[in-house]
């Protein structure tokens, strides 16, 4: 049974309905789907997403509405871009996450070991960990693959000193030993 969209107060105008919208869904959204979540028709919903395009325009805001081939979406101006590189991380997706953390818990790994735990999608992960700073290559001594270990970045970025102190410590693991025994 179809769920109906949940009711939001009528005490908000349309289009500030949709700029939580957009800003709770986090991602680019079609009018039908930024309709339905509003629980409007389609026309309305385009009627109150040009109010809110035309309040960002005209207001000293870091954030605009925009058009994207995949749909509308609430996001930083791009002349607030540069702030991004200094103060937010990069947001790293779930696949990424994962292979960083068996990069972390295996420190160091070699990148064969790793594709074969994750899967050929890691060769990508770990390119993208790469760029981000958080992971360090360096070629295997004998053979054609990588070792693949955490840098410093990422000891700061997760406020982590020492994993294997953290490891040693945690009751589900007697040190890195019985990781390594585990997968």
């Amino acid at each position: 049974m179809p769920q109906s969209p949940p009711t939001i107060s009528p005490t908000f105008r349309l289009a500030t309905q949709i700029e939580a919208i957009l800003y709770l869904k986090g991602q680019p959204l079609s009018l039908d789907a930024i309709a339905d979540c509003a629980g409007c028709d389609r026309e309305t919903a385009e009627d109150a997403l040009i109010e809110l395009m035309d309040d960002y325009a005209h207001r000293d805001s870091a954030l605009e509405v925009v058009e994207m081939p995949s749909g509308y979406s609430l996001q930083l101006r791009s002349s607030f871009q540069n702030l991004i590189q200094n103060l937010v991380p990069a947001e790293l997706g779930t696949g990424a996450l994962r292979t960083l953390a068996a990069i972390a818990l295996k420190n160091p790994l070699l990148q064969t070991e790793l594709i074969e735990l994750r899967g050929s999608s890691a060769y990508q992960q770990v390119q993208e960990l790469v760029e981000l700073g958080l992971v360090r290559k360096r070629r295997q001594a004998e053979g054609r693959s990588f070792w693949l270990e955490v840098t410093e970045k990422f000891h700061q970025y997760f406020e982590v000193d020492e994993l294997s102190l953290i490891l040693a410590q945690s009751p589900k693991h007697n040190g890195t030993a019985a990781i390594t025994e585990e997968e």
